[in-house]
C-alpha cells in the first residue's frame, strides 16, 4: 500500500509540473504571437520594410527588447511616459549611429568671452517663457538618418563639422558668421543626405549673425538668464533610451553624458505640481514626444555649455 501510494504521489507530482510547464510554454507562445501582431502594427504603422525574413526576425528581437524596457518604466511612478515610436527597432549603436551628430571637441576648454547677461538678476526673469509662441521657432524638422542636429550639412565641412558626420554648433555658427550669413530653406532645402556645396545658394544670405557666445557651464541660473532673452542651442545624451522614446510629460531623473545630440532650448515653465522644467526643441519629427518638443527637468544638467547666436533672438536650427 505504501508503495502504492508513494507512486501515485510520483505521478501526481510529475503530471502536475508537466500540467504548470504545458501552460507556460502555452503562454509564453501566446505572448510571442501577440508580439509578432504588435511588431506588424507597428511596421505599418511606420512604413518599416525589412530585406527580409531573417532581418525581420532580428528586428523583432531588438523591438521585444525595447518594449520590455518602455513599459517598465512606464509602469513606474514617474512624470514622464514613454511610447514605441519610430526607433523601436533599432540598437541603441543604431540609434545614435544615425540620429544624434553632436561631437564633443575632446582638447576644446571652456570659452573665455563675456557672457552678455550674466549681470541680469534672476528676480527680473518672467516665470515663464515660450519662445513658439513669439514667433521665434522654425517649425519641427525631421533630420533623417543623417548626424546633422548640430545644424549644417553641405557647405560647413572644415574642422569638427562633417555634415552628416555630425559637428558641433559653435562651429556652425562661426561658419554662418564667415558666411556672412545663412540662407533660407526654400532657397537651399535639406535633403538628409551630404552633398556637394552650392555656393551660389548658399552665398544669398536671409539672416546673419555678428557673434555667439557660451552660457556659463554647469550653471542652470545662467541657462535661465540666456533662455528668458533667447532661444539657446544645448548638446545632450540623445541616444539615452529615456530621451529616445519619449512621448510626453517632464522627463526626470539621472541624465546621460554622453553628448551626442544638438537640440534647443525654447523655453521653460513650472508644471502645476511646482517641477521647473525646460521646453526644448528636437529634429525628429512632429510624431516624436509632444510635437517635438520635450519638457524636461530643470534641476536635469543639459551638459555641455549652450550657446547661442547673438544678433538676433532666433536659434537657426537647420536639420
Amino acid at each position: 500500500m505504501a508503495t502504492h501510494l508513494s507512486s501515485s504521489f510520483v505521478f501526481a507530482t510529475v503530471f502536475t509540473c508537466a500540467f504548470v510547464l504545458g501552460a507556460l510554454a502555452a503562454r509564453d507562445l501566446a505572448d510571442d504571437k501577440a508580439m509578432v501582431a504588435r511588431h506588424e502594427q507597428w511596421m505599418a504603422k511606420y512604413g518599416r520594410v525589412y530585406n527580409d525574413a531573417a532581418e525581420k526576425a532580428r528586428r523583432l528581437e531588438v523591438f521585444k527588447a525595447n518594449i520590455a524596457f518602455i513599459e517598465s518604466i512606464n509602469a513606474g511612478n514617474n512624470k514622464f511616459w514613454l511610447e514605441a515610436n519610430q526607433f523601436a527597432d533599432l540598437t541603441d549603436d543604431e540609434f545614435r549611429a544615425t540620429r544624434t551628430g553632436y561631437k564633443l571637441p575632446a582638447s576644446k576648454g571652456q570659452r573665455t568671452t563675456a557672457f552678455r547677461y550674466a549681470n541680469v538678476s534672476l528676480d527680473e526673469l518672467p516665470d515663464s517663457v515660450d519662445w513658439r509662441a513669439k514667433g521665434a521657432v522654425t517649425p519641427i524638422k525631421d533630420q533623417g538618418e543623417c548626424g546633422c542636429c548640430w545644424e549644417l550639412v553641405d557647405c560647413d565641412v572644415n574642422g569638427m563639422d562633417q555634415g552628416c558626420n555630425g559637428g558641433e554648433m559653435d562651429d556652425a555658427f562661426q561658419f554662418i558668421v564667415d558666411n556672412g550669413g545663412l540662407t533660407t530653406e526654400s532657397n537651399y532645402p535639406y535633403t538628409a543626405a551630404d552633398g556637394t556645396c552650392n555656393s551660389g545658394k548658399a552665398s544669398n544670405d536671409a539672416a546673419s549673425i555678428k557673434g555667439y557666445e557660451d552660457v556659463p557651464a554647469n550653471d542652470e541660473s545662467s541657462l535661465r538668464k540666456a533662455v528668458a532673452n533667447q532661444p539657446v542651442s544645448v548638446a545632450v545624451d540623445g541616444g539615452d533610451s529615456h530621451f529616445r522614446f519619449y512621448k510626453g510629460g517632464v522627463l526626470s531623473g539621472a541624465c546621460g553624458t554622453e553628448l551626442d545630440h544638438g537640440i534647443a532650448a525654447v523655453g521653460y515653465a513650472v508644471a502645476a505640481d511646482g517641477t521647473k522644467y525646460w521646453l526644448m526643441k528636437n529634429s525628429w519629427g512632429t510624431s516624436w514626444g509632444e510635437g517635438a518638443l520635450e519638457e524636461k527637468d530643470a534641476s536635469a544638467p543639459v551638459g555641455k555649455p549652450p550657446s547661442a547666436p547673438v544678433s538676433q533672438p532666433v536659434l537657426i536650427f537647420r536639420c
